[in-house]
């Protein structure tokens, strides 16, 4: 299998704006992929597959962390005993 060359400074560049433009769009519409569909696809077309991959991963690590920030953290165990 032909290994994928690592991307260019450019390449790199355009992968981030991309991703970076897609990210606020999601900021904007609460998180609405649909809303973001274009930038969603021009983020996945710029982006190596396996980055898309781990932005996304991030992403969720964000808004997780976030989330713990604004709600404060609730330990398993503790979510079921009312």
């Amino acid at each position: 299998a032909a290994r994928m060359a690592a991307p260019t400074m450019e390449e790199r560049k355009a992968c981030w704006g991309a991703r970076d433009e897609f990210w606020q769009c999601l900021d904007s519409h609460a998180d609405d992929a649909t809303k973001c569909e274009k930038l969603r696809r021009a983020f996945e077309s710029r982006c190596p597959q396996q980055w898309v991959k781990h932005f996304d991963k991030r992403r969720d690590f964000l808004k997780y962390k976030r989330k713990l920030e604004t709600e404060g953290y609730i330990p398993p165990e503790a979510a079921g005993k009312s």
